[in-house]
């Protein structure tokens, strides 16, 4: 099969190449020329200059870019994918965008005969190189049906949620359950150190309980290594928390504990730790707590 992708970043990258390694034709285009240096020795790779002749040749165009503004400029914007995409393409967003857009997406997809399916993944940038994301799908099942077998190429569970924006609003619900749970294992281990206890063993004893998960597991030995490089950067959970809360605004409904996570990781990013990743939460209790180091 002939699929374009369009977002070659942290994850976006690995989710190409293992496409491209499954046998499948890659048709690829960045805004950024360093983006994609590592295509370009590939032979079976071909390397696009707009989004429109990308889709001239894909029977699937996969998007995996930042925010709703990004997905909506690479579809419909000048040279987008909708000026190259025959009818009856497939349009796949793997974005983390609002379940609003994704639905207005899909409409104005539809007036060009193409279809959509939103389709957010959880697992960072580890689970996009070992192709084990958690993909959730929104759109009508004959479209799922068909991008099945690809979004089985980049993640270990993919769960069809419902009709468009569903997907986005699982995403959602992700976020909200990172987030917090990010924010209180590094609330946990910052209150365990200032006891005059050690965080390390505190973290073993509760992953043998009921406090076990894998963001303890996983997102807690960062912290106590103080590995703060990005697998998903707290800038981009700012904005999916944005994200979140917009939507709860809408709804009229009240999300305390995400509300308060949210306003976290907005000083995070406006203290310029936004380019790391999300647990330098840490660095921020730090300071708070007068500066003094959970991990020293």
């Amino acid at each position: 099969m002939n699929i374009g992708f369009i977002g070659l970043g942290l994850m976006g990258k690995p989710m190409a190449l293992h496409l491209a390694r499954a046998g499948h034709a890659l048709h690829v285009w960045a805004r950024r020329a360093e983006t994609l240096a590592p295509f370009r020795a590939d032979a079976d790779v071909m390397i696009h200059d707009s989004p429109s002749a990308l889709a001239a040749r894909a029977e699937v165009v996969i998007t995996m870019v930042a925010d709703a503004p990004d997905v909506v400029e690479v579809l419909f914007g000048t040279g987008g994918v909708v000026e190259g995409a025959a009818p009856g393409s497939l349009v796949v967003d793997m974005s983390t965008i609002a379940p609003a857009a994704a639905r207005g997406i899909a409409a104005r997809l539809a007036g060009h005969d193409l279809s959509f399916l939103d389709a957010p993944v959880s697992g960072g940038e580890r689970g996009a190189i070992e192709a084990s994301l958690t993909v959730m799908a929104g759109g009508p099942a004959e479209v799922f049906a068909r991008a099945e077998p690809l979004l089985r190429l980049l993640g270990r569970s993919v769960i069809h949620v419902g009709e468009v924006g569903a997907g986005q609003v699982a995403k959602a619900c992700n976020q909200i359950l990172t987030g917090v749970t990010v924010m209180a294992v590094a609330e946990a281990l910052n209150f365990a150190r200032c006891s005059g206890v050690d965080p390390c063993r505190v973290r073993e004893a509760l992953l043998g309980g009921f406090a076990y998960s894998r963001i303890l597991e996983n997102h807690g030995q960062r912290m106590l290594d103080r590995n703060f490089q990005p697998g998903f950067k707290a800038w981009m959970h700012q904005k999916d928390m944005g994200i979140v809360m917009d939507e709860a605004h809408r709804l009229g409904l009240p999300l305390p504990t995400a509300a308060a996570t949210a306003q976290v990781f907005n000083a995070l990013v406006g203290s310029g730790l936004g380019e790391e990743d999300s647990v330098a939460v840490l660095k921020l209790l730090e300071a708070f707590g007068g500066g003094r180091p959970v991990i020293p």
